[in-house]
């Protein structure tokens, strides 16, 4: 769900400004900012008193609708009459989607990008920045348990017309069953649903594809029978990791020839590594360090 936040802000005149209705010596704006918990837009609108409109209650107009469940351009028609609210919530949503493309356009050479989704009316929004930016790359989509059933039949047609290879962990571990009643135009791939090999059972006819992570296997020894298990049982494999360093991926680094997909990404969200950490090349991993492990 978006985040919306308004206030008021005075910026003083260079000069007295003068019209027939008065004067004024400062501008009040109404400043938004909307973030989707990764990505924030901006915008702004000046209320006009000659509309009966003050900071006041367009700020009271904005924060109306603050927790829509449903927040985008086409709806926000819907949401507010034309006017000052509206143009500043417009201007905050174009900017948005402009910074989501903005960070698709850092990685246009990428072959694999993976987007986090929400649940909410940007989902759509998202991909399509990222597929604008990057039309080469194969786009892998990660819900982290987030969506309902009605999103996913609303979604889904178009994430497939989008070229989306693969969806995570689409609903809830405790309520995943609702996969069975689905149709599945996109692989969907077991994420929190899908710990040790002791998990398979119930995953078949739910999900295509199983995402191993040794801090949810409890090490590489169960992870390597996980990864067996899986490819006798029809599942492809997705390798993933949690945020960390190379020492963690190292050892992860080994299931690779299972894997249909490779997410071992952790240490490129560091800040810094450790010392003799992994060197990613051209969306490759090489070889760990003696120094590092192994």
């Amino acid at each position: 769900m978006l985040t919306i936040e308004a206030r008021e802000e005075v910026w003083l005149l260079k000069h007295p400004f003068r019209i027939s209705r008065g004067s004024r010596t400062e501008a009040q704006v109404v400043f938004v900012t909307v973030s989707d918990g990764e990505h924030a837009g901006r915008g702004e609108c000046v209320p006009i008193a000659r509309y009966n409109q003050s900071t006041q209650s367009v700020i009271a107009q904005i924060e109306s609708i603050k927790d829509e469940k449903r927040l985008d351009r086409q709806h926000l028609q819907k949401l507010l009459p034309a006017g000052a609210a509206r143009n500043a919530l417009d201007g905050a949503l174009w900017d948005l989607q402009t910074k989501m493309a903005a960070a698709a356009s850092a990685n246009t050479t990428a072959p694999v990008l993976k987007l986090k989704l929400g649940g909410d009316d940007l989902d759509l929004a998202r991909v399509e920045a990222v597929r604008q930016a990057a039309p080469a790359a194969r786009l892998l989509i990660d819900a982290n348990e987030s969506w309902s059933a009605e999103h996913y039949e609303e979604i889904v047609p178009a994430l497939k017309e989008l070229g989306v290879a693969l969806i995570e962990q689409p609903f809830p571990a405790d309520a995943d069953e609702v996969l069975q009643t689905l149709d599945h135009p996109i692989p969907v791939c077991a994420d929190e649903s899908c710990h040790t090999s002791a998990d398979l059972l119930r995953l078949t006819n739910r999900y295509e594809t199983i995402n191993v992570k040794l801090d949810k296997t409890g090490g590489l020894t169960e992870a390597l029978h996980l990864c067996e298990c899986a490819r006798e049982s029809g599942f492809k494999v997705m390798i993933g990791c949690m945020v960390c360093t190379s020492l963690g991926i190292a050892p992860a680094r080994l299931l690779a020839t299972f894997a249909e997909w490779i997410d071992l990404d952790g240490p490129l969200l560091l800040a810094s590594d450790r010392e003799h950490g992994l060197a990613y090349r051209n969306g490759k991993i090489e070889m760990p360090s003696r120094e590092l492990w192994g």
